[in-house]
């Protein structure tokens, strides 16, 4: 089921749109009327989500971007603010994991990827979104935690360290913007197939098998989700971690 949404005349951002689901967040916003900036670190997943997402008459910025650079991301508001003027969602959905391997075998290297990725990026983002809704006086932000933000995934542990930091770095900034009209939350997916999960686990059965509903969820669902945190419609939610896991978190 999709739920019916209007975002005409909103700005959105959202990180890591080149595949996944940054790009059914983006296709959704799309079609619910927003001018939306992506980015992706791939300029060819870029190119390709761009041109999509223009063929549905939809009005797409493409940036290249390092979510885990800090002069990457300021450059990305300030362009996006040149070309929009303002910024009124921020979904920060860029991310990346290590395959899976015991705690003991995680190489130095690999955990600093993960977690400059997947905490460093949210929280620089966050930084620079913040101080353009701050100006604005308004703004709404969702992060993409995940299903292991709550719980875990043995043979993830960098992916799960960091996913359960988003949780809490969520929750900590939504307190200290509440009263400014800033509301962060952060959605929590189970299991999808995305391109990244399908490159790090060969039976996808196993992970539908962790869902009380016993399937994966689809892209669709996940997005669903982070426009419903987008909108008025979660109007008196703030540090909230929306749980779209099939059930896993409640088995």
């Amino acid at each position: 089921m999709t739920m019916t949404f209007d975002f005409k005349h909103k700005v959105v951002l959202i990180t890591g749109a080149g595949g996944g689901l940054g790009y059914a967040c983006a296709q959704a916003f799309a079609k619910a009327g927003a001018k939306i900036a992506i980015t992706d670190i791939s300029q060819e997943a870029l190119d390709s989500a761009v041109a999509d997402l223009q063929d549905t008459g939809a009005e797409v910025l493409g940036l290249l971007n390092d979510a885990s650079d800090s002069a990457d991301v300021n450059a990305m508001l300030d362009a996006i603010v040149a070309r929009f003027g303002c910024l009124d969602i921020a979904v920060n959905n860029a991310g990346t994991a290590t395959p899976l391997q015991e705690f003991h075998q995680v190489g130095e290297a690999e955990f600093d990827r993960v977690m400059g990725v997947n905490l460093k990026g949210v929280w620089l983002c966050m930084q620079a979104e913040i101080r353009q809704m701050l100006k604005q006086g308004s703004g709404r932000i969702v992060n993409m935690a995940s299903a292991t933000s709550r719980n875990t995934f043995p043979n993830a542990s960098p992916y799960v360290t960091s996913k359960f930091a988003v949780a809490g770095l969520t929750r900590t900034v939504a307190v200290e913007y509440a009263e400014r009209d800033i509301r962060i939350n952060a959605i929590c997916p189970g299991n999808v197939a995305t391109p990244l999960v399908v490159s790090l686990v060969e039976d996808l059965s196993v992970l539908a098998t962790k869902h009380a509903i016993k399937r994966l969820g689809t892209p669709e669902e996940v997005a669903n989700g982070v426009m419903f945190l987008a909108s008025d419609l979660s109007s008196f939610s703030t540090g909230s971690l929306l749980e779209v896991d099939g059930g896993w978190n409640a088995i």
